[in-house]
This record gives C-alpha cells, structure tokens and sequence, in this order.
C-alpha cells in the first residue's frame, strides 16, 4: 500500500500510452461525512436507475449496500469504538515500521509540536490545513467511537481484469488513462464480472424475460441481463474539461480530482498530516505501481486495514498469470508428446 518509486505512472506498461495526463480521484476517508452527495450526483448525471427501496440496511445505516450496475459510488458506514480504533493505529505503527515508503511521520526540526501523539484531543483542532479560509480537513471523529464512511468506486486499475478479458472489446482504455463500458459493443457476456479483483462491474438486469419448457408453455419469467455497467470516471465530463459529478459535488472536499501523479503527491502528503496528529493508522490503497493490478487510478486515503472497508489487502489482476500458465502448459504438451513419441517407438522395437 506504499507508493512507487518517484511515484512512476505504469500506464504505459499497460499498454496505455496516449500524451494525455491520466486522470484520476484522490478519496480522503478521514473527512468523509456520509451526506451520500456523490452518490446522488453520479445517478442524477448518468441517469442511473434506483437500487432497491432505499430503506436503511439491517447491518448498518446505509442504504444502497455496494457498488453495482445500478450505484457506481458507494458511501460505506462503518462504526468503531475505542477499542477498534487502537487496533487500527497499532496495525499502522506497524505498516510504519516496516518502511512503507514515503508516508511516515516527521522528526526532528520538520515535526510540528506534539507529533506522534495527540491524546484526547485527536482530530479535534480547528483550521487542519493551516491556511485562511482554506477546507476544514479536520476527521470528524472523537477518541471513543467514530464512524469510518468511505465512498467507493471503480479503480480504474493499469492493469484492468475486466478489459483484459472482455471478448468483444466493448471495453476501451481512453485518452485520460480510465476504463469505458461501451454499451453499444457490450454484449452482456458478464466475463468482465469475475476478471475484476474489486467486483464493481455488473450487469444491469433489464428486466424479465419467460422461460419456455419443453412444449413450449412459458414456466417462469427469470431476469434478463443486459450490459455490464460501472463509473465512467465521467468521461462525457472529462472531455469537455468538466469535473466528475461526484467529486464537483462533495461538499467537504474528501473526494478530488486531477492529474493521477499529483493525486498521489496530495494523498501522500495527508498521511504525512495525519501521523503528525497522531493519527497513525491513516495509509494509502491504490497508490502502489507494484501491486497485483499495477495501482488504481482512485487513490484512498483509509483509516484501517482495507478488509475493513471491504476492499482486498492484495488485489490481483486475474490475467497476471497467463504467459505463465502457458508457457507451463506448453512445457508440459511436449513432455507428453514426447513421452508419447518414445512410448511408440519402444513398442515397435
């Protein structure tokens, strides 16, 4: 969860090589206040359907439950108590300790007064960035219980699953380095469902069609599935140099939006802010060019292990392991074509 070296973009790894600069979201959990704003914009804009009756959820006070065809920005709301939010900061001494790369706390002259620790007044300053009328980035939690609200969406990975396996190229990397659905090629396979290590893209059910049986009488009406659907980034937004929905929307600046490298100098730069108040149990998911999906192109800062927010510890690409897989199986069809091939002339001696 670390960063890559000099922050180096894989993109062109990937395949991706436009001039463009690739775009992408910097999502700050720690000042997320769960208005679900995003989450209105992103429908309102992209005309997405309603999911389900919008009646708060038995597990939590959330209403919409996860990312889908349906909901491509998801405001998750977990609750912590003292006990929890200790575990989360000893699990982040711990990420610390064993040098994730350039996001640990200060020392020295660079430390501002009463870093690496904030005691009961943790998160409570006024004025977090330290400039006038600049955001109030200030966690809107106390030292007993906290709310951990995270708004989700598509990562855009470098190394996307859903693209790599899609058989009809209806998935397209663009111009500012972001994976598109094209509906109009999209054939509702659903294959691009299980390549994706995150399960964000979905297929929108369209409906019922009637199963027939064998003499032709209709049995049942079962769902019909339609197109995969998923973010956009706001493509239609991008290319008239417009802002996302979601992040012109939010109203205490914890999802940002811009050129993906200097996305991940601001998120790095926040951990920074967060260790010196103490708050070590802030990382970075997304921003590390040498995980299984080669980074994201949605960065998040989290505020524990990212399990907890129901993302994977280590994603992986599905496809990452394909030349292996062939190279082994091609091994192993000459062993046997050879063994085969001895077989044959021992029996004929």
């Amino acid at each position: 969860m670390g960063l890559p070296s000099e922050h180096e973009d894989t993109g062109a790894g990937a395949g991706w090589g436009h001039s463009h600069e690739r775009k992408g979201f910097f999502t700050d959990t720690s000042i997320c206040i769960g208005c679900k704003a995003c989450e209105v914009a992103c429908k309102e804009w992209n005309r997405n359907p309603q999911d389900g009756d919008l009646e708060i959820l038995g597990s939590s006070y959330d209403n919409t439950g996860s990312l889908g065809a349906n909901t491509w920005r998801h405001v998750a709301f977990i609750e912590q108590d003292q006990e929890r939010i200790e575990q989360a900061r000893e699990s982040g001494r711990r990420l610390v300790g064993l040098g994730m790369p350039g996001i640990g706390p200060r020392s020295g002259a660079d430390a501002p007064a009463g870093a690496g620790g904030c005691g009961s007044g943790c998160g409570s300053r006024p004025g977090a960035d330290g400039e006038p009328g600049a955001a109030d980035r200030t966690p809107p939690d106390t030292p007993e219980f906290r709310w951990l609200m995270s708004s989700d969406v598509c990562k855009h990975c470098t190394r996307a699953g859903c693209l790599d396996v899609c058989p009809t190229g209806a998935l397209m990397r663009t111009e500012f380095g972001t994976v598109v659905v094209q509906s109009d090629i999209c054939n509702g396979c659903g294959t691009c469902v299980g390549g994706c290590p995150f399960g964000v893209i979905e297929r929108r059910d369209d409906g019922t069609i009637s199963a027939k049986g064998d003499r032709g009488r209709v049995e049942q009406d079962v769902p019909h599935h339609g197109t995969a659907n998923k973010c956009t980034l706001c493509y239609d937004r991008l290319v008239d140099g417009q802002t996302p929905a979601c992040a012109q929307t939010c109203p205490t600046t914890s999802i940002r939006f811009g050129d993906r490298a200097d996305m991940v100098d601001e998120a790095a730069s926040r951990v920074r802010q967060l260790h010196d108040r103490g708050m070590t149990e802030a990382r970075l998911y997304g921003a590390n060019g040498n995980d299984g999906v080669g980074g994201t192109g949605s960065v998040f800062l989290l505020l524990d292990e990212p399990e907890v927010y129901g993302l994977p510890p280590d994603p992986q690409v599905p496809t990452a392991q394909l030349p292996a897989m062939f190279r082994t199986a091609g091994i192993a069809a000459a062993g046997m074509i050879a063994a085969t091939a001895l077989a044959f002339l021992g029996g004929r001696r």
